[in-house]
């Protein structure tokens, strides 16, 4: 049968999310404690891969097992197993026909930056930083340049694999909240980096060392070497990911920020 799981984790406490040789990795975390609760070899397949220092609350993952365990195993059963620093969220058996990744229909991801003269300390691990102010009008009409379907080569890792660069962002929204920006971008999919180098397009913005109208050139040039250097990965959170209503998954609002963020 094939299992759904809603998974948060602290990315700051592993070496992202895709298996690798050493260990140290969400998914190395994951499938060694659902192999245990199955009693047989399990690998995962998730929604969207995230970086070292990347952090999620909304991940989605599928597996396939002939286990036949009831749900709760695969939540209090499994988080008895993982790290303090991930928790499985939820369990559902769903269709041969799901998958994580190719039947989502979009994704959110939510950057966090703190904008203060001094750097943080407590929010180190879980916000970008800016010392100097940011115009956050200047940012959203940059950032409504980028909304909608593009090619968006110039927001795009030299490391990316995905074979078009052509992505569908659905919303880009900045918020302030005393010293606290937030960016939440939906799309479609997105490339490798695409969300931090976004973001640090947009914030050169926000400094008034480019106009607005700067963003729109970027992302028209297609040329990675024109964007803004890509923007810290502590302030990244995948938020969610969105199936059709049919999957009937529990997938809902994400949990509120850290405490140590507020301002």
């Amino acid at each position: 049968m094939r299992v759904a799981l809603g998974l948060e984790y602290d990315g700051s406490r592993f070496l992202g999310w895709q298996t690798q040789a050493g260990g140290g990795t969400v998914q190395d975390s994951l499938e060694a404690a659902l192999s245990a609760i199955s009693g047989e070899a399990v690998s995962v397949t998730c929604a969207g891969r995230t970086d070292r220092g990347v952090h999620a609350r909304g991940q989605v993952v599928h597996f396939d097992t002939a286990a036949e365990r009831p749900q709760a195993a695969w939540v209090r059963g499994v988080n008895a197993l993982l790290p303090a620093s991930a928790a499985v969220l939820w369990a559902q058996r769903v269709g041969d026909d799901f998958h994580a990744r190719y039947t989502a229909l979009s994704r959110s991801y939510r950057y966090v930056l703190l904008n203060r003269p001094v750097r943080p300390a407590l929010a180190a691990r879980y916000a970008g930083w800016h010392h100097a102010p940011l115009g956050v009008e200047a940012m959203r009409e940059a950032a409504s340049y980028l909304v909608g379907e593009h090619d968006f080569s110039a927001f795009r890792s030299s490391e990316c694999q995905a074979k078009t660069p052509v992505r569908r962002l659905l919303a880009l929204d900045i918020e302030r909240r005393g010293e606290r920006i937030e960016f939440v971008l939906r799309a479609n999919a997105f490339l490798h980096h695409m969300v931090r180098n976004l973001v640090g397009t947009l914030v050169y913005v926000g400094m008034g060392k480019r106009s607005p109208q700067w963003a729109r050139e970027v992302l028209e040039s297609r040329d990675r070497a024109r964007a803004a250097p890509t923007f810290a990965p502590e302030g990244l959170y995948l938020e969610a990911v969105a199936y059709a209503a049919s999957w009937a998954l529990p997938v809902g609002q994400a949990a509120p920020v850290p405490v140590a963020l507020e301002p």
